[in-house]
């Protein structure tokens, strides 16, 4: 017990005994010899590089012997616990931390814990692991980037047994309302996202359980060697996989699943413990517990408490759509007028306006995080908070009647929320809030519980299905071009030019008579996409731009109406030619350089003659003289689905679905409308339908099949299923690589045990 608390006991393995460890290591590595005084100044935009020394380090570290005693000191401490299986949670404290870089404040995630039998072989083996995941090529590229000296890296290790639970779950404290997540069994199945667990929604004063509901829990976890023989748990029926360590997953009883995990009585002390802790610590802490079957008396405990060293005033004063991943603090800066754009912005602020449209680009090159009052998961704020690698809300209703200039805001990209910031001590905590520090009650030390997702991911296996990539800014070719894709599958045209239109709608260039100056700009623009990819292909999707998208810029623009869908797409090619006749020019210079990886895809075909029109006008640039071009259309129109033959007939070379106008034309929800997220769903049995039957055609067709919309990167569960339709290609935002990798190998590596049971089951 710590002040009366049941928390789960523990101690902490110091920060001084791993710069012990490393000081010892007998190593002829240079790099290893250093250790821990290296800065390790490496090059981290050098992928190969950043992996080799990694994979280097940590070889070294794990192979390394550790003193016998070491182990043996903790594995005797351990055996009063009397427990089969421990935890070794990694924490960092890093004093005096930098600000962080943009896009670079949220580091949950960076190190993992490591769960073992409780024997010293395996003691010793899991302390290794622990301390080697500050020298992953994803904590390297953090603390490179972020510029934190490896000197100042403080790495302790808390040691906690690990014990059978009914329950397990997370409180989450705030003055507006408290939330309860539970799952049955431990908790890491929250942590590992394989669960949605139940939630309750407390109201503090009272106690009184608000709302309540019912997740989607299908598997839970217990400890690998325990014998289920407590009433609490039946057997399990269906072990799905065994923890390399000491840890089993198993399917949950479909009778389990339909019923809430957490016991009211447990439900009652929770809350009871809770406002005993807000008493002593503050409004708004972190409270992980777990129900204990250790005995014939099951027991609440606390396993982890974690309070922000700089207090948060109010939880989420604002709630919206996190539509772009990562924290950050900073300074708001409020738009009240969205309708003009601003002529320019501080640098480093959280911008707060009303509606973003695509010619803010240049502006939001510089700012640190994005909130908005409209728009959706796919809304144009949202695509380009992806693409630019920046935190973002959208949906987030009054943010800018909510909300000053200059006040000090954490935005929480992952959650969808926004903080304000107040800082008690009265010193710099930018670095220390947008990396997560917490103070955590087991240990006496200020701590960082990190997260932090990176496309460097070690040993990545093989996968059939080609993973491409979104792009269109030049200045994220570097870091982008070293990643194991297979090309750049969508090259948005529209914002790729915004950065080179100085203000001024293309149609004003040409009326200006500028032609030439802007046929030489677009085509040096593509060329660095296509230099830096070759051979790999590049599929540049000429412009789709609808009046109300570019407010700022529209001189010379036709008039239009301010409708959902405008004149937009290859129907505005026939309506003025004279940009889509400049586009393929340019495109024709870039093959004249010798670039023969550049394809052209088409946006928003309606019909085969407008797509028959095009085809023309690419004919007369003499794009296809070129035995490798290939012109593709965006597959979004329900039409499509209909005439996909009379297209291949046409000459369309292959198809590239776009979920996010699919899926708005086939429910009829505008997908700016964040308003309407429940309904905009890409996962709906008419959109998955629509995108089953486009792969099928494409198939029969003989023609390749891509997706390029948002719904792979939002729903990596769909991806399953788009495999094993035979989708040929999926193109993602970079900040999505990483995960979509990893979900496209393991639905490939399904469908070959799959198809290696049903051959064993012939023989």
């Amino acid at each position: 017990m710590q002040r009366g608390y049941p928390v789960v006991p523990g101690f902490v393995v110091s920060a001084q005994v791993l710069r012990q460890f490393l000081e010892t290591l007998n190593s002829s590595e240079s790099l290893v010899a250093d250790l821990p005084h290296s800065s390790l100044h490496l090059d981290v935009a050098n992928w190969r590089q950043l992996q080799e020394v990694a994979g280097r380090l940590r070889q070294e570290i794990i192979t390394a012997s550790l003193p016998s005693q070491w182990a043996r000191t903790i594995f005797t401490a351990a055996q009063e616990w009397e427990t089969s299986c421990l935890i070794f949670r990694p924490t960092l404290a890093i004093p005096n931390v930098p600000t962080p870089t943009q896009g670079m404040g949220n580091i949950s995630g960076l190190l993992e814990s490591v769960f073992c039998p409780c024997d010293e072989e395996a003691i010793a083996s899991a302390l290794k692991r622990a301390w080697s995941q500050l020298f992953r090529a994803r904590s390297l590229l953090y603390w490179q980037r972020a510029g934190v000296n490896l000197q100042k890296i403080n790495l302790a290790v808390l040691v906690q047994p690990v014990e059978n639970a009914i329950a397990s779950g997370i409180l989450h404290t705030n003055p507006s309302g408290w939330e309860i997540e539970a799952t049955w069994g431990l908790g890491i199945a929250i942590a590992n996202g394989e669960v949605l667990p139940d939630a309750y929604y407390i109201q503090q004063e009272t106690g009184v359980v608000l709302e309540r509901q019912l997740g989607n829990k299908m598997l839970a976890y217990r400890v690998d060697d325990t014998p289920l023989l407590a009433s609490w748990e039946p057997a399990p029926k269906s072990l799905l996989t065994v923890d390399g360590n000491c840890l089993l997953a198993y399917l949950l009883e479909e009778t389990k699943q339909k019923h809430y995990a957490l016991p009211e009585e447990y439900l009652q002390q929770l809350i009871a413990l809770g406002n005993q802790l807000v008493s002593e610590l503050g409004t708004n802490l972190t409270i992980k517990w777990t129900i204990a079957q250790k005995t014939t008396v099951p027991k609440l405990y606390l396993t982890q408490v974690s309070a922000p060293q700089s207090v948060i005033t109010s939880l989420h004063f604002l709630k919206g759509l996190g539509a772009s991943g990562g924290r950050v603090v900073a300074n708001a800066y409020v738009i009240v007028n969205s309708l003009s754009k601003p002529e320019q912005l501080p640098k480093g602020v959280i911008l707060i306006a009303s509606v973003i449209t695509p010619d803010w680009l240049p502006l939001l090159q510089q700012v640190a995080g994005i909130i908005t009052e409209q728009g959706g998961l796919t809304s144009h704020a949202a695509i380009l908070a992806r693409e630019l690698g920046i935190p973002a809300v959208v949906s987030a209703a009054d943010a800018t009647t909510l909300t000053q200039t200059g006040e000090r805001l954490l935005l929480d990209g992952e959650r969808g929320e926004v903080y304000r910031i107040k800082n008690e001590a009265g010193e710099g905590v930018q670095g220390r809030i947008a990396s997560g520090e917490d103070l955590e009650l087991n240990s006496s030390h200020h701590t960082i519980t990190p997260s932090f997702h990176t496309p460097v991911t070690p040993h990545l296996p093989m996968i059939a299905t080609q993973l491409l990539v979104n792009l269109s800014q030049p200045s994220l070719i570097e870091q982008v071009q070293s990643l194991p894709v297979d090309g750049l599958g969508l090259l948005r045209s529209e914002l790729m030019v915004l950065n080179i239109l100085d203000g001024q709608h293309p149609h004003s260039w040409l009326l200006g008579g500028r032609r030439a100056e802007l046929l030489e700009l677009w085509a040096d623009k593509i060329m660095q996409f296509a230099r830096a990819f070759a051979p790999r292909p590049v599929f540049y999707r000429s412009l789709d731009w609808r009046s109300q998208d570019l407010p700022s810029l529209s001189g010379g623009l036709p008039s239009a109406s301010q409708s959902m869908l405008g004149e937009r797409g290859t129907y505005s090619y026939l309506r003025n030619p004279a940009v889509f006749e400049l586009e393929l020019q340019a495109l024709a210079v870039v093959q004249a350089a010798g670039y023969n990886n550049i394809h052209l895809l088409l946006p928003f075909v309606r019909t085969v003659e407008e797509f028959v029109f095009c085809r023309r006008k690419v004919e007369q640039a003499g794009l296809t003289q070129v035995s490798q071009f290939q012109l593709w259309i965006m597959a979004e129109v329900p039409s499509v689905l209909f005439l996909l033959p009379d297209y291949v007939k046409a000459g369309v070379g292959g198809i590239s679905i776009g979920t996010n106008d699919l899926t708005q034309l086939l429910l009829g929800v505008d997908r700016e409308q964040g308003q309407l997220a429940e309904i905009f769903d890409e996962r709906h049995p008419a959109v998955m339908g629509a995108i089953a039957q486009l792969i099928k055609l494409a198939k029969a067709a003989g023609i390749p099949c891509s997706i390029c919309g948002q719904a792979p990167a939002l729903y990596p569960e769909i991806i399953d299923r788009l495999v094993q339709w035979g989708i040929t290609s999926i193109s993602v935002e970079p900040e999505a690589f990483e995960r979509t990798y990893q979900a496209i190998a393991r639905a490939e590596q399904r469908l070959i045990l799959a198809a290696a049971r049903q051959q064993l089951g012939e023989l």
